[in-house]
């Protein structure tokens, strides 16, 4: 999960937010939305699909799909890489192998 305090706050469910916490979407939330929030160019260089990130967003981060439209461009750009992000590191490091003794 990642904390983003706004630039600018929204309003989300009747009430002022003024930071979205970001959570890692399932695999049923990926399959549900049926792509990915970038692709990725034949110069392997990353770009991303805002329609996508914003349904991302708005499921990651608890808040409607219209609140996802009052956020501050800047927010906007930096929440959808931090959605990007959970598809292009893992959850968590392999466990670290022991030598025998």
């Amino acid at each position: 999960m990642s904390e983003h305090k706004l630039s600018t706050p929204i309003q989300a469910h009747g009430e002022e937010v003024a930071s979205i916490t970001l959570r890692r979407p399932t695999v049923a939330e990926c399959r549900a939305i049926k792509t990915l929030p970038y692709a990725i160019g034949k110069d392997e260089e990353v770009s991303l699909n805002l329609d996508v990130a914003a349904k991302y967003i708005a499921v990651c981060g608890a808040i409607p799909a219209p609140s996802v439209n009052q956020l501050d461009l800047a927010d906007l750009n930096n929440l959808a890489w931090a959605v990007a992000g959970f598809f292009l590191t893992p959850a968590s490091a392999p466990p670290a192998e022991t030598a025998p003794s």
